[in-house]
């Protein structure tokens, strides 16, 4: 595959080594060659790297299975999950989960990538639906305003919304960077 190619969540084979893409920022320099800088996250000793691929390079995609696995809960040993087909209970840490955490809420079902027979990382939906449980009160008559207040989710996620969102309140969170996007269709 081209480096143009390349996605964030994608497991390719650099140096003998399976690596999971964790940030790509393609840049076109005003002078020179566009290039595609990635920070990578090695599968078996969970250490991050920076590299940068030229334009045009090619880079060989890893082979990753895709399981569905269920978020029960965590506990001091990392987040406990289980194999939707195996019913088998997987403990993933915080070195795999990152943030992760605080998109989710319990009973949710995710994407587990596997390697060689072991969750290497989940990935994550783009919009999660999180309800608000600590806000200050809305004023009257800001409804026309751009400001944002402070807002934390069931998860313990901290985010900004407008202010005239109030706790008990569903809104839709980008996982990418934990900003509000809009309140969640009532259904």
């Amino acid at each position: 595959m081209k480096m143009q190619e390349l996605k964030n969540g994608m497991a390719i084979n650099l140096d003998g080594q399976v690596l999971i893409v964790v940030n790509t920022d393609h840049v076109q320099p005003g002078k020179g060659p566009a290039y595609v800088q990635a920070k990578l996250k090695n599968v078996i000793t969970g250490t991050h790297q920076e590299r940068r691929f030229r334009s045009g390079e090619d880079i060989e995609q890893a082979i990753i299975d895709r399981r569905e696995i269920e978020y029960l809960y965590s506990d001091s040993s990392g987040a406990v999950f289980m194999d939707s087909e195996t019913y088998d209970q997987i403990t993933l840490t915080q070195e795999i989960l990152g943030d992760a955490l605080l998109y989710i809420k319990p009973n949710t079902t995710l994407a587990g990538q596997v390697h060689e027979g072991k969750v290497v990382s989940i990935e994550m939906p783009s919009v999660v639906e999180l309800q608000i449980t600590d806000t200050t009160p809305g004023l009257k008559g800001a409804t026309a305003t751009n400001q944002l207040k402070e807002a934390i989710c069931e998860t313990g996620l901290k985010t900004r919304v407008p202010p005239f969102l109030k706790v008990g309140e569903i809104v839709k969170i980008s996982t990418e960077g934990g900003q509000y996007l809009s309140r969640a269709s009532g259904d």
